[in-house]
């Protein structure tokens, strides 16, 4: 395997600002797993949570978004209120293949996330674990 653009590693601080949560609609998808998960942190039936929280798309589930397009988990004063148990999709961010495809989509992803290019540098081996956590 040829070495990425990004072999020295790349800064990122999550700064909790919840752009990556609100804005245009979009897909935060979520295995059975992950329901599960969300639903014993809701200490709700998983069929309850489904039916609350999800949708099931030709391509899987997905969570819902309230009517302005931010996730139905996001809260303005709280952030993501299911953080312990948040989606693979979540907890990669922002170190998704689209997101890394070239120096360019780097510096188009810092522009739309103040935490990316700032803080703690964060190694190859680790963007690379979080990279094979989903494909997006």
């Amino acid at each position: 395997m040829s070495e990425p653009w990004f072999k020295d590693g790349l800064s990122f601080r999550c700064t909790r600002c919840g752009n990556c949560c609100t804005g245009a609609p979009g897909f935060v998808w979520v295995n059975d797993e992950e329901l599960r998960q969300i639903a014993a942190l809701l200490r709700e039936p998983l069929d309850e949570t489904k039916q609350l929280y999800a949708r099931k798309t030709p391509r899987g589930w997905t969570l819902r978004e309230k009517a302005d397009g931010s996730c139905v988990f996001y809260s303005e004063a709280e952030g993501c209120t299911i953080y312990p148990v948040r989606p693979r999709q979540c907890q990669s961010w922002p170190f998704w293949s689209s997101n890394l495809a070239t120096p360019e989509t780097w510096k188009h992803t810092c522009s739309l996330c103040p935490g990316a290019g700032q803080g703690e540098l964060i190694p190859v081996e680790e963007i690379r674990r979080k990279l094979d956590l989903i494909r997006l």
